[in-house]
């Protein structure tokens, strides 16, 4: 184990927040103490690191006391479009180089963390440019050769490669589940149909566990569109077939961004047209929408959060400069790590795919197991 005697880590929550983001934090803040190193929150994600003063704190043990049940992010996430320019993230630099941080975990998504990569890529030539400014000090600079960085995947789509489970995915998954029991028991109780469009722009993730926890009986998802051109007609025989077999109801989950196989979208409120004029069937549609991001985390959102918090900084205090940034999530139930542009890569991969149309390839990239469970 590395002595982290001197060593700051810097840590911030980016893109949507996530439920077990908290718990995530609340572990490398602790771990970095009980090794002995400092650590900065950084409020508000990049817009934060940018604008620096009271948006980057040093935290103690008792800051994040109490905050694991706690849904969202308590220290904020923001937009920034000017992290993405040279300029604003030279800003960035600047700002943690005054605080001694030059130890990096970024929790959020692919977008998050490409950003992150690349201002670890550009850390050296940034922080020249600012000594050659006048804005650093040289010898501060010495001192802070180069940014280690670890990812954390918060995401509740699980749409992201290199892990089993992203944060936030299994609490939105039982989100969904309860809301169709309880759409189911309404829906049974008035013989009607339901359309339940859930979040997923470019994984099918939630819809298809949902579906098939829910016990829902159609299912749209972006990877696997309907493999003929008259999905409606294809839809109507199997839940009139349902309805004939004594079936008091019926319930369609949409992803939102769900497609037909010439990549023309499939929305609830088409899907229930299209149900109401083809079958006569009283359906209605429910967007869940933030209902799915919100409130406290599932059991399994808390503790694997802490298990990848724990890693992150166990490699932080390891890396030296010329290691290569990882991300933490989970394969097998166990604590994985993997490369993080190539895992980035291969989840861009997947929406490359859909955009293209070359559907079988998306499947492919999703894996095995999430085939089968299609099928």
């Amino acid at each position: 184990m590395a002595q982290a005697g001197g060593k700051v880590i810097g840590v911030l929550t980016s893109g949507g927040d996530a439920p077990g983001m908290n718990a995530a934090l609340r572990a490398v803040v602790r771990v970095a103490l009980r090794e002995g190193a400092r650590v900065f929150a950084i409020y508000e994600g990049y817009q934060g690191m940018l604008d620096g003063g009271d948006l980057i704190r040093e935290l103690t043990w008792n800051d994040v006391g109490g905050i694991m049940q706690r849904g969202g992010t308590m220290i904020g996430t923001a937009r920034c479009a000017e992290f993405r320019t040279r300029e604003g993230r030279m800003k960035a630099a600047k700002n943690l180089i005054e605080r001694g941080i030059d130890r990096l975990v970024v929790i959020g998504g692919d977008g998050s963390l490409t950003g992150a990569n690349t201002f670890r890529q550009e850390w050296a030539g940034l922080v020249a440019d600012l000594v050659k400014m006048g804005a650093v000090h040289p010898e501060a600079a010495s001192q802070h050769p180069c940014l280690s960085l670890v990812g954390l995947v918060g995401s509740i789509d699980n749409d992201f490669s290199g892990t089993d489970m992203t944060i936030g995915a299994d609490t939105a998954l039982r989100r969904i589940t309860d809301a169709l029991d309880q759409i189911g028991s309404t829906a049974d109780s008035h013989q009607r149909t339901f359309v339940i469009e859930v979040m997923g722009r470019n994984c099918g993730y939630l819809a298809l566990m949902s579906a098939l926890a829910g016990t829902a009986h159609w299912v749209f998802i972006p990877e696997s569109p309907p493999e003929t051109d008259d999905w409606e007609g294809l839809m109507c025989d199997v839940l009139s077939a349902g309805r004939a077999a004594g079936r008091r109801h019926s319930m369609v989950i949409v992803a939102e961004g769900a497609r037909d196989r010439n990549g023309n979208p499939i929305t609830s409120a088409r899907v229930s047209k299209v149900l109401e004029e083809r079958l006569g069937e009283d359906a209605r549609v429910t967007i869940l929408g933030h209902v799915q991001r919100g409130g406290a985390p599932s059991a399994f959102d808390r503790w694997m959060s802490t298990l990848v918090g724990n890693a992150a900084v166990q490699e932080l205090l390891n890396a030296t400069p010329e290691t290569e940034p990882l991300v933490f999530g989970m394969r097998y139930n166990r604590v994985a790590p993997a490369p993080l542009m190539e895992s980035v890569q291969e989840t861009r991969a997947v929406a490359e795919a859909i955009a293209a149309r070359q559907y079988d390839r998306a499947m492919e990239l999703r894996g095995g197991s999430f085939k089968e469970q299609f099928r």
